[in-house]
């Protein structure tokens, strides 16, 4: 990467590009911005990891936590592994069947109206996602990380992107697909940094802000404004929703400032890093409080009211029946051995160069071997959190992921780099090994016990 794309794709991170340098004809020519920030994403929370061990002597998040976002951040891309994005494939049908005027692609002025249209219809996509309870099944997966942190904003859901597209439409009757393009993924990078606790100091009792970003703090929406929007204490539920820009809060009457110390995740906590129960678990939720009414229009309210709404409570639920916080709770952190941290992030490492290869490459490889790679992807971030999570099925799950990985590398599937190739199939060697006889204890373990 020479000196010019490294700047240019630090500053598309903070939403700091020119009409000129991000203007396009033609919806194919738009850059993949989201997948080329991977480096930056890794980079940025290695550098919030130093600063704070530096500033505090301790992380901001623990490994569980960070491997259990990347791999949410993962999954939520794995749709377009198969055909383009949702949101842009709807946005182009109504652009060539049913928009109204066509504004210039090249134009300056149309770039900043697309900019300000593409965050107002997120604060709407956004709002709607915490006031509708079908649509919070889908975003809930973004709240559950109760630590605050640059990972957090890649805990991201793979079924959002199947509402949110409606609110985007208007924009398609006169925006051209190429300008939403750009704006739908720069808005999306912009709330990448404001996932960060590095500008509060710490104490015993309270977080207090030792800077900010003075008359901007009106108008951008920034980490302050960010951490009460992820927060689960009464005064944070149901605020501050803008992306890039602060304004709609403030005119929509949503917006509140930081105050109390604030703790973070689901109001019910769901302790667990299984990624697959993350992403799924609300709808099974939901379908259990929906089948327990009878009055058709308490199961309709289950699906179109807010998350704790009750009958005969408002549409959005009582928050002061949420949950008091006190600021003293711990987050979900069991402990698990060292060794097997680094071997999570070890293996975690190898996925997601897996990850970037396959997207790199997705083009000129035959659907059978994309789908089969998407699978081994599955499969790993699946068993990856049953490591976490110590599930007694998870020696037998890894077992079968290194069985897995060792016939990809050995039949050309996965690549690595010349001089790593034989470490990487010693480890993976090594790790087949210790699975396979983790599991032959547990078998023992069981047969003894029915005898």
């Amino acid at each position: 990467m020479d000196v010019l794309s490294l700047t240019k794709g630090i500053r598309s991170m903070f939403y700091m590009v020119t009409p000129n340098e991000s203007s396009f004809e033609n919806v194919e020519d738009v850059p993949p911005y989201v997948h080329q920030a991977t480096p930056f994403f890794m980079g940025l929370m290695v550098v919030e990891l130093v600063v704070s061990l530096l500033k505090d002597g301790t992380p901001l998040a623990c490994v569980s936590d960070i491997v259990t976002s990347v791999s949410a951040g993962i999954i939520s891309r794995m749709p377009t592994l198969f055909a383009r994005g949702f949101e842009i494939t709807t946005y182009i049908y109504v652009w060539d069947n049913l928009r109204l005027l066509e504004l210039p692609w090249d134009s300056a002025w149309a770039w900043w109206l697309a900019f300000l249209a593409v965050d107002f219809s997120y604060y709407w996509v956004h709002r709607f996602a915490h006031e509708f309870n079908l649509l919070w099944a889908a975003h809930q997966v973004h709240h559950s990380s109760e630590y605050y942190n640059l990972s957090t904003a890649l805990r991201q859901s793979l079924t959002q992107q199947f509402s949110s597209w409606v609110f985007y439409l208007p924009m398609a009757l006169a925006v051209p697909p190429s300008v939403f393009a750009v704006h739908i993924q720069f808005n999306l990078l912009y709330q990448f940094w404001i996932h960060t606790e590095v500008d509060v100091a710490h104490s015993t009792t309270q977080s207090q802000v030792i800077r900010d970003m003075g008359p901007l703090e009106w108008v951008l929406n920034t980490p302050s404004h960010h951490r009460v929007h992820h927060g689960r204490n009464e005064y944070c539920i149901d605020k501050n929703y803008g992306g890039a820009l602060i304004i709609w809060d403030r005119l929509f009457g949503t917006f509140a400032p930081e105050g109390d110390k604030v703790v973070y995740g689901l109001v019910h906590k769901i302790n667990t890093f299984e990624i697959l129960h993350i992403q799924f678990h609300y709808y099974k939720y939901l379908w259990r409080r929906f089948n327990r009414y009878k009055n058709i229009f308490n199961k309709l309210g289950v699906l179109w009211k807010g998350p704790s709404w009750k009958p005969g409570k408002p549409r959005l639920g009582d928050h002061a029946e949420v949950p008091e916080v006190t600021g003293e709770e711990l987050p979900y952190n069991p402990s698990w051995p060292l060794a097997l941290k680094v071997y999570v992030c070890i293996h975690g490492l190898m996925l997601l160069g897996v990850y970037q290869d396959l997207f790199e490459s997705r083009l000129i490889l035959s659907q059978v071997t994309v789908l089969m790679m998407t699978g081994y992807i599955l499969l790993s971030l699946t068993s990856i959190g049953f490591i976490i999570d110590q599930r007694p099925t998870a020696s037998m799950l890894e077992l079968l992921r290194c069985v897995l990985m060792m016939m990809l590398l050995r039949y050309g599937y996965m690549m690595a780099p010349a001089p790593l190739v034989v470490p990487i199939e010693a480890f993976v060697s090594i790790s087949l090994l210790y699975w396979g006889l983790q599991t032959l204890s547990q078998l023992i373990a069981v047969k003894k016990k029915t005898t």
